[in-house]
């Protein structure tokens, strides 16, 4: 029920969304407030009346004066944005540009501009993203690496960078050279003994505490939007919502900062999530730069949708707009698809040439294994997709329940002393163990190399055949020796770290992803599961499982394939990603001949995983967070219909209506002062009660302000009109206010019969913020965004749904009198006259007494009339 309650309350004028860190008052928001008010206009108590309907001769959805009134269109913070509006404006202006382009040369060139204008953002997209992720990786590698020590040669040297140029490494310790000093070394004159240990424990977890605590600062102080992933926010953007600042500037160079400060601090944590948030800053920023976009929310949202051209370490060509495709955006047409593949392009480019991991390749994790998989192989490749699976069902459960305490205790108030609790937890823990001690990239490249004669790693320490001394011979398949088992329960101890510290890290307010520590997460299990097998093959080889492709002396298992399909499996888990993910992870091996057991352990993972819940990670931060987000990808089942979801409810007032031609610019405002809706249906009259359009809150404030400064005559007493031509008024009128231009003259309406798995899908593929709902011409009420999501969150908890907002008149009383008998207050507006039966609100009631009054329903207007 908490999770009922927190989507209940996300309404405009209560909903507090602390998405980024700081707490978010959507006190206006335009899907809410078109229906949430505590009482209607005591001069505008009408319900909305569609007699005849909105004239459709019109092409245009919305009548457009010559000279626009500015601001009128555009959208406050925390609003949905009208996809059916803007798409009209950007029709309008394409149709604009085409008909002076053969006016003159200059007219031709602009519609040039205009239509390269989104290649050339794209561009310019991908090159700023591209070469923002090489400088990412290069300071953070370097920062990481500042923990353990420092290069004297040069101080911008990483630890590898430092020892390319020595001559003084060895075989077995490459990573020693004198140009490279340790923190004990600087500071005590020894590298080795219990005090130089110590030293450099203790300098570790400085520096981590360090990076944190400035990481955290400066996002709570300058950028509170930098924290996160950030992909469920503009997954939430994409749809449509707007969210000012998040993508601007200052949340671009904070996230920028204080992830390589993050991920240098050694917590669980990775950089591939916030890397999405930073490109699509980018892509942000230089669509002001072309009004085609700046202009056109709608068309802004579009251009985002493009991957974000940052190259993870584990993305690669096809699978990076792949990704963009299937896990970011919500809406995905044909020229999008053309054009992520280019800006894909470019970031490929602009990272081959900067190179960050210095191996020449455009992923850090390239592997090549030269041993083929049998087909037995695929039982430990299913089973490391079921501990994908079960991992990512209960990471998903326990992240959202920490992140939902944090929310609702006072330790969420304390952000900055949280990380830094967190990361000197997780710097002391991880400096005994190697591997929690390096950084996480290394780690799993590490987990996933093969072995061979070139490798000094623990992990292929195997003894020889020959005399059991420390060895690298050609043939993987040898006995473990000491230094392969006690890496093994290194890497015990490394796994159960890394899931419990994972929980406790995504979701602190700094920028944190989630692709690395759950790619880690699955590389350990995945290299344990593979050691193992490669050992019961050795000792066991003629059990009919190897026999026949185990023989002595036989390559057969490769470990590194095990970390990889685990890494796969629990990431799968994790996000429910399939084919984006599969191509990713097969584009690093660098051949087809693993795409199977990729594809086994990832469908494994992901059907394991929904058996527990659909919900990946990122929609259930989405739903925790109280986004107005309707998830294409889930699937409306239920058999509700329209009626049982729209509002107003019984107990709610009527909504508030507009008169074409009878207000006054003072009952206008009066109306807007006095009720909190952010929308007015028009009609023609009180008599006629037929729509004439929709109008928007802001908008009328805009034109009503717009119209005092520029027009002279418009007085309180001045009469507001919707029409075309203005009414006969007396000759000592004051000068009337034409609004016409603000009206929109087609909105969305659906019957009261129409199933709700139709409205959600009419929701979802045009972005609707509200519809009407009508019965035989009558406007019932108003569906938006946020009751579907009421009503979804309904179902998912197995309550029943409130009463209906109304019933229907029943014969047996007067049109004049209630469902109760008592006579109604005869009021100039339609009203849906409510009877509701005991069946219904809680009592008995045969079936044929409900079937019998669905035949006699009727909707009478009060003064008597019928309809």
């Amino acid at each position: 029920m908490e999770s009922e309650q927190l989507i209940a309350s996300a309404s405009s004028d209560e909903e507090l969304l602390d998405g980024a860190g700081v707490i978010m008052d959507f006190h206006t928001t335009e899907d809410d407030n078109l229906l949430d008010g505590d009482a209607a206009s005591p001069g505008s108590n009408y319900a909305m009346s569609n007699g005849g309907g909105a004239p459709s001769s019109s092409t245009h959805l919305l009548d457009f004066l010559e000279e626009p009134i500015p601001g009128v269109g555009t959208y406050d913070d925390f609003h949905t944005i009208d996809w059916v509006r803007e798409k009209c404006k950007d029709r309008e202006r394409h149709r604009k540009i085409n008909s002076k382009k053969k006016e003159s040369a200059w007219e031709f060139t602009k519609s040039l501009y205009d239509a390269w204008s989104g290649w050339l953002v794209v561009t310019l997209t991908g090159l700023a993203s591209g070469a923002l992720a090489g400088l990412i990786d290069i300071a953070a590698d370097w920062m990481n690496d500042l923990k353990e020590g420092v290069c004297l040669s040069a101080m911008w040297f990483n630890h590898e960078q430092c020892c390319w140029t020595s001559n003084e490494t060895t075989f077995a310790e490459r990573d020693k050279c004198p140009q490279w000093k340790s923190w004990a070394e600087l500071i005590l004159g020894q590298a080795e003994g219990p005090g130089s240990y110590i030293m450099n424990y203790f300098m570790y977890i400085y520096w981590a505490l360090s990076f944190a605590f400035l990481a955290v600062c400066l996002v709570k102080v300058f950028a509170p939007y930098a924290c996160g992933s950030g992909i469920p926010e503009i997954k939430t953007i994409l749809s449509g919502f707007i969210i000012r600042g998040y993508l601007g500037k200052w949340t671009l160079m904070i996230k920028t900062i204080t992830l390589v400060l993050a991920v240098a601090s050694g917590l669980s944590l990775g950089k591939e999530g916030p890397l999405v948030h930073v490109a699509c800053c980018c892509g942000n920023i230089f669509s002001y730069l072309f009004p085609k976009y700046s202009k056109n929310e709608a068309k802004k949202s579009s251009l985002l949708r493009r991957p974000r051209g940052c190259r993870s370490p584990l993305e690669h060509r096809s699978g990076e707009f792949l990704f963009s495709l299937e896990e970011v955006s919500y809406y995905f047409p044909l020229k999008t698809l053309w054009r992520s593949f280019f800006a894909a392009l470019v970031a490929a480019f602009v990272l081959r040439s900067i190179n960050p991991f210095g191996n020449s390749r455009l992923v850090l994790f390239y592997v090549e294994y030269h041993t083929p998989w049998y087909l037995f192989e695929l039982i430990p490749f299913i089973l490391l997709g079921v501990f994908g699976g079960l991992w990512g069902a209960f990471f998903i459960r326990a992240n959202i329940a920490w992140c939902r305490r944090r929310k609702s205790t006072r330790f969420g108030k304390y952000p900055v002393l949280e990380v830094i609790l967190v990361a000197a937890i997780t710097a002391v823990v991880a400096f005994p163990n190697p591997y929690t001690r390096q950084n996480t990239s290394e780690l799993i490249k590490e987990l996933f190399t093969d072995c061979g004669p070139l490798e000094s790693s623990q992990l292929c320490q195997y003894r020889s055949q020959m005399n059991g001394s420390k060895a690298f011979t050609d043939n993987p398949n040898r006995p473990a020796g000491p230094g392969v088992y006690s890496a093994m329960w290194q890497l015990c101890l490394a796994l159960i770290f890394k899931i419990i510290m994972t929980i406790f890290t995504f979701g602190l307010k700094v920028p944190s992803g989630l692709f690395i520590p759950s790619m880690a997460i699955g590389a350990i299990a995945g290299r344990i599961v593979g050691i193992a097998v490669e050992q019961l093959a050795y000792y066991h080889h003629d059990w009919f499982l190897f026999k026949e492709w185990c023989e002595v002396g036989a390559d057969c298992i490769t470990p590194g394939l095990y970390a990889m399909v685990g890494a796969a499996a629990c990431l799968g888990g994790v996000t429910r990603m399939t084919v984006s993910l599969v191509v990713i992870v097969f584009e690093l091996t660098g051949g087809l001949e693993y795409i199977v057991p990729l594809m086994a352990a990832v469908m494994t993972s992901k059907w394991v995983g929904d058996a527990f819940g659909r919900e990946g990670i990122y929609e259930a931060h989405i739903r925790l967070n109280g986004y107005p987000f309707l998830d294409a990808k889930e699937e409306f089942t239920h058999t509700t219909l329209a009626r049982e979801v729209m509002r107003p409810r019984r107990s709610d007032p009527p909504l508030a209506v507009l008169t074409q031609d009878d207000l006054t610019v003072e009952e206008l405002q009066a109306v807007i002062n006095e009720t909190s809706y952010n929308g007015f249906p028009v009609i023609v009259s009180k008599e006629s009660q037929r729509l004439v359009g929709f109008a928007l809150r802001r908008d009328i404030t805009i034109a009503i302000e717009n119209a005092r400064r520029k027009q002279e005559g418009i007085m309180l007493n001045s009469r507001v009109y919707f029409t075309q031509h203005a009414p006969t008024l007396p000759a000592d009128s004051p000068r009337p206010l034409k609004l016409r231009s603000i009206l929109d003259m087609s909105p969305f309406t659906v019957t009261d019969h129409t199933p709700m798995e139709i409205v959600v899908d009419i929701f979802r593929k045009l972005g609707l913020r509200q519809c009407l709902v009508t019965h035989n011409g009558i406007v019932l009420g108003i569906i938006t965004k946020k009751n579907i999501l009421e009503h979804l969150e309904e179902l998912k908890q197995h309550t029943p749904p409130p009463a209906p907002s109304w019933h229907y008149h029943k014969k047996r009383y007067p049109s004049s009198h209630g469902s109760n008998g008592k006579p109604r207050s005869r009021v100039h507006h339609v009203q849906l006259i409510r009877s509701f039966q005991d069946g219904w609100g809680g009592g008995g009631g045969s079936q044929e007494e409900e079937e019998e009054e669905e035949e006699e329903e009727e909707v009478c207007l009060l003064n008597g009339s019928h309809l």
